[in-house]
C-alpha cells in the first residue's frame, strides 16, 4: 500500500488547512476509540488508518457528526433482517 501524504488528506480538506485537517482526524480517532470500525482496509496504526480514510474521502466534515448513525442503523436494519419473525402462535 503506497505510502499518505499530508497533502494527500488537504486535497479532501481543501484550503491547505492543517489545522482543519488536525481537528477532523481527531475526532475520527475519538469516534474509533469509541468502537466505530474503519472505512478502509489496512493494518496501520490509529492515525494512519484515520489519515487514510480522510485521503479516500470517506471522512469529511460534511459526513463526520453521521458516521456512528449511520452504522448503527445499518447494525439495527442487519439484526432486524435476521431476526426470526414472531408467527400469530408466539404471541398467544
Amino acid at each position: 500500500m503506497a505510502r499518505i501524504t499530508v497533502e494527500d488528506c488537504l486535497e479532501q480538506v481543501g484550503d491547505d488547512n492543517r489545522f482543519a485537517l488536525v481537528h477532523l482526524a481527531v475526532e475520527r480517532i475519538r469516534q474509533h476509540r469509541k468502537g466505530e470500525p474503519f472505512l478502509v482496509q489496512g493494518k496501520n496504526k490509529e492515525i494512519v488508518m484515520t489519515l487514510r480514510e480522510i485521503s479516500a474521502g470517506e471522512v469529511t466534515f460534511e459526513n463526520i457528526q453521521e458516521l456512528p448513525k449511520q452504522r448503527r442503523a445499518r447494525e439495527e436494519a442487519d439484526r432486524e433482517e435476521t431476526a426470526p419473525a414472531e408467527t400469530e402462535e408466539d404471541q398467544a
